[in-house]
């Protein structure tokens, strides 16, 4: 790039030096239009339970949903996430209550459909909640079998989209599964079912918090380094990214977020297609218990949120959502 001027008549600072310069030239914002909620589901009832490694942040009874959805309409999110703590009886090493027409997740999204009509719901598409090994996908002679969780996931899209889900996101990392689910969907005539797929999920140390709050973490058996992505690798996530548009998805997840902030790059510089990204929960707990500690102050919150929009995020996960978007114009 060539640099155009130079000092003293070309003063950079001059464009700095008062708020509202600084508002009309931001080349990046954060509104609640660029915010996903996630929400985590326990079974039972009256129950709000705290999750000790994610401070602030809760799971819910459906008949203590409103709470949340009531704040999450109000401050406009656009699209909330559904992620179910499966109780250790409903679990097999099948994942069988995935495919269970009265599952948590599809109570859930009964609910919110017949109550709330101002935001979207999004599902996750993935075994890890329901099977007894926390893995995403099904175990035959000590592997995980892609092809045999192909028929598996696809059931699970389809029961989710048949019960009102906007959106199913695909978070298991089988190859082909993309594919395979949107021919079902348009099969079955949900072709406005819209697919978010967790095309770029690496094997990341950042989800420990997560799997404590759908419960897996303890049942987790392994690692998840066949399926997930490497750490190492950037050209992998392209291929990965190019495959899942041709095979029909709508929107791709880049996951962790600021871990992989070039790679949100890259794709977004690569596809011309909607990137999400999502700020896990080992982002989020880090950052809470940093304030916390008086290491570092709230303004981090946005800070980090801004860095995943410049990157090219079109829309970010974050349990931070409620939070910033109450805060967000004093910034």
């Amino acid at each position: 790039m060539k640099i155009l001027g130079k000092f003293p008549s070309t003063r950079l600072r001059r464009v700095r030096n008062s708020d509202w310069v600084r508002r009309l030239i931001s080349e990046n914002n954060l509104s609640a239009d660029d915010l996903i909620l996630p929400i985590f589901l326990t079974e039972g009832k009256n129950k709000k339970e705290k999750i000790k490694t994610m401070p602030g942040i809760y799971r819910y009874s459906l008949d203590k949903l409103s709470s949340i959805l009531d704040e999450a309409e109000k401050f406009k999110i656009p699209m909330i996430a559904l992620f179910p703590n499966t109780s250790n009886h409903q679990r097999d090493h099948n994942g069988s209550e995935a495919l269970n027409e009265n599952n948590l997740v599809c109570r859930a999204i009964k609910f919110i459909k017949k109550k709330y009509n101002k935001f979207g719901v999004m599902t996750d598409v993935a075994l890890d909640p329901y099977t007894s090994h926390g893995h995403d996908g099904i175990i035959l002679n000590g592997k995980i079998d892609n092809d045999e969780t192909l028929k598996i996931l696809e059931k699970q899209a389809l029961l989710q989209a048949s019960v009102g889900s906007d959106v199913v996101a695909p978070s298991d990392m089988m190859d082909g599964r993309i594919g395979i689910i949107r021919k079902a969907l348009d099969k079955k005539k949900l072709k406005d079912t819209q697919i978010l797929s967790y095309a770029v999920k690496y094997a990341s140390s950042f989800y420990g918090p997560f799997r404590d709050a759908i419960g897996s973490k303890q049942k987790l058996k392994g690692d998840k380094k066949t399926y997930q992505m490497d750490m190492r690798n950037y050209t992998e996530s392209l291929r990965e990214v190019g495959l899942d548009i041709k095979e029909g998805a709508d929107f791709v997840m880049v996951k962790p977020g600021m871990p992989y902030l070039d790679i949100i790059s890259q794709i977004k510089q690569n596809f011309k297609i909607p990137v999400f990204s999502y700020q896990v929960s080992g982002e989020y707990s880090m950052i809470v218990n940093s304030i916390k500690n008086k290491s570092l102050n709230e303004n981090v919150v946005y800070e980090s949120l801004i860095s995943l929009k410049r990157a090219g995020s079109n829309a970010i996960v974050t349990y931070f959502a409620l939070d910033i978007v109450k805060k967000i114009n004093k910034y």
